[in-house]
């Protein structure tokens, strides 16, 4: 069996990139497992433990790290994030194309790991419509959207350090560019 694809999959808060990825999920021919990453975050409405994150304390995070049980981890607006190594290489030896939707932080630490990794960065079409995107949500105070919208301006500096980005301006285009780069790997 061929040993599945590691993709580091990423892009400013409030693209979009959860809709796109809810939509890739299903497709069977892309043979995705989503990596469930572990946070320090509480949950938003509707998330669920082990499906959404693992949700952790602050002290069960930090001894994830301190054993070299993460992939990559990194602090974003407050909280903590990572991925758990073991998951990660289970499914993969499945054969499955792990998707790995983090931060920027935390990508460039895997695709240091590994260079093997199909990174993908998504964009909005503009920072206007990314900030009506976040307030849109409606799931955080101003603070919170002010202190997103300055780290996305410093994240766009960054983007060049993944090999494919995409332009979220029509979503159904969106998924299937996002599709196509993931079929074209694993056709390699």
């Amino acid at each position: 069996m061929k040993k599945g694809l590691l993709i580091v999959y990423s892009g400013l808060s409030g693209v979009g990139k959860g809709t796109i990825l809810k939509k890739l999920m299903p497709m069977e021919d892309l043979n995705l497992a989503y990596s469930v990453s572990m946070t320090t975050r509480k949950p938003r409405e509707g998330e669920i433990d082990g499906v959404s994150y693992f949700y952790v304390s602050k002290k069960e995070f930090l001894e994830a790290v301190k054993e070299g049980k993460l992939l990559e981890h990194a602090r974003f607006v407050d909280n903590d994030y990572g991925t758990p190594k073991d998951y990660v290489e289970k499914m993969r030896n499945e054969g499955k194309n792990v998707i790995l939707e983090i931060e920027i932080r935390g990508a460039k630490q895997v695709m240091e790991k590994c260079p093997d990794a199909l990174s993908i960065y998504i964009v909005p079409p503009s920072m206007e419509e990314l900030e009506r995107r976040i307030r849109a949500r409606g799931t955080e105070d101003e603070e919170t959207i002010l202190k997103r919208m300055s780290k996305a301006r410093e994240e766009l500096k960054e983007v060049d350090s993944y090999k494919h980005v995409v332009c979220n301006d029509d979503l159904d285009k969106a998924v299937e560019e996002v599709r196509n780069i993931i079929l074209e790997e694993m056709n390699k």
